[in-house]
């Protein structure tokens, strides 16, 4: 991907307790131009967002408690400018739970296995930047 003068890779921030997991995204991402930052658990997360200001949030929702994480992660960025948040899990009984995740800033759900071309490809569609050619 090339980067014209001035401009700035977007940042990806990935919230998952699977270090495996999360080198598979990093590596997928950062291929596709992204820059990504890390985060172990949801605690990791909320101090992250607001030191890296990131364009995206992958977050795994592993536990119930960790809605408020989104939550809170969201409102960190900035009141009402929050990035999107895309829920990356299998806990898909916690989600059937978490009605209202509109409300908390998610924008959308991947669940695992995840499908790396889609996440990549959805990342680029909603943060305006152009696709690859095949």
């Amino acid at each position: 991907m090339n980067i014209g003068m001035g401009e700035r890779r977007k940042i990806i921030l990935l919230v998952d307790a699977d270090p495996h997991a999360r080198a598979i995204l990093r590596n997928a991402l950062e291929a596709a131009g992204f820059t990504v930052g890390e985060a172990a658990n949801s605690f990791e997360g909320e101090r992250t967002v607001s030191r890296v200001q990131p364009d995206a949030v992958l977050f795994d929702l592993m536990e119930e408690h960790d809605v408020g994480g989104i939550s809170e992660a969201a409102r960190l960025n900035g009141a009402g400018n929050h990035p999107p948040v895309y829920i990356v899990s299998t806990a898909a009984e916690a989600l059937a739970g978490a009605i209202g995740l509109r409300e908390l800033g998610v924008s959308g759900v991947f669940l695992k296995p995840m499908d790396i071309p889609v996440i990549v490809q959805t990342l680029k569609t909603r943060l305006g930047l152009p696709k690859q050619p095949r």
